[in-house]
């Protein structure tokens, strides 16, 4: 698949000394959706908002579908729809006036039949008459994506776009972003939310202290960095494990009812059948096995710390 945009050693230092991205690379695949995922103040906000032209960098490129985002901004920035964290719109306008107004805003001759078709997909037809003012907070996040839609974009940056939005209101727009890749629109959202990278992103990025640490197929992801775990349940608790056993990664649980033993997914033997054998040599009798993959959430914690 090929890329859409390419960001090549960028680096971003405010006036104040505090270097905000250091040397990021990046490639973004066409028609993908990419989840960044960061803590406060890793530089996820200050990316996008360096690719979408509104920050200039210190050093590095950026180019979007071929164009440079400094030397053809215009070009660049056409190409580019942007959710921003923060609401900011005319609280005063109509849906109607202000999606309008945004596709004005790139030179486009009005177009009502694709304003009506962006705001029957994320149910505002409704609301179109509507000030913003009068609407919900999840009403005026998809206000926000209508506007970055407004002018037909091929890419569409999502900066926390569910960010105090309700959980059902928070699908209905997942289901809007997967409508989003289905038309060909390359999708890149940063979230708090780990779920909603699990539930909708292709690949997934990570980013921490300005730095992507890791960008992998979601599934890869999961597959190289998740642990698999073994819950081991017994006849009678125990209190401590016994010697015959210390060779194995086990940890009591459930006040020594259980034994939880962690084993690599991709080794080419997970020692379950010799564990199993050890038990029962050392009279420990196995009620139940259960088991538990790691979560992306999981992940992300795990890679939080071995960065920190």
């Amino acid at each position: 698949m090929s890329s859409i945009i390419r960001v090549s050693d960028l680096t971003k230092t405010y006036a104040s000394g505090f270097q905000a991205l250091k040397g990021v690379s990046l490639d973004i695949r066409r028609g993908e959706i990419l989840a960044l995922l960061g803590p406060n103040g890793a530089g996820k906000t200050t990316l996008i908002n360096t690719i979408c032209g509104l920050v200039r960098p210190s050093s590095g490129t950026v180019t979007v579908d071929g164009h440079d985002i400094i030397k053809d901004y215009r070009a660049a920035r056409t190409l580019i729809g942007l959710v921003p964290q923060e609401l900011s719109t005319d609280m005063f306008e109509t849906v109607w006036a202000t999606v309008s107004f945004s596709r004005g805003v790139h030179g486009l001759r009005a177009n009502p039949a694709h304003i009506e078709k962006v705001l029957r997909q994320l149910s505002l037809w409704e609301k179109k008459d509507d000030k913003i003012l009068t609407l919900s907070g999840g009403m005026k996040r998809r206000v926000l994506i209508a506007k970055a839609l407004a002018h037909e974009p091929r890419i569409l940056f999502l900066d926390e776009p569910t960010a105090g939005v309700d959980v059902e209101l928070r699908r209905g727009m997942w289901q809007v972003v997967r409508q989003m890749r289905e038309a060909g629109v390359t999708v890149i959202l940063t979230t708090h939310y780990i779920e909603e990278a699990e539930e909708m992103a292709d690949r997934i990025g990570v980013i921490r202290g300005g730095e992507i640490i890791v960008v992998e197929e979601k599934a890869e992801l999961m597959r190289k960095l998740g642990k698999k775990e073994l819950t081991l349940r017994l006849g009678k608790p125990i209190t401590v494990v016994p010697e015959a056993l210390s060779g194995y990664p086990l940890t009591l649980a459930d006040d020594g009812r259980a034994l939880v033993f962690a084993y690599d997914t991709q080794a080419e033997r997970t020692g379950i059948t010799t564990l199993l054998n050890a038990m029962r040599d050392a009279g420990l009798i196995v009620t139940d096995l259960e088991t538990h993959q790691s979560s992306l959430e999981e992940i992300f914690v795990g890679l939080m710390r071995q960065a920190s």
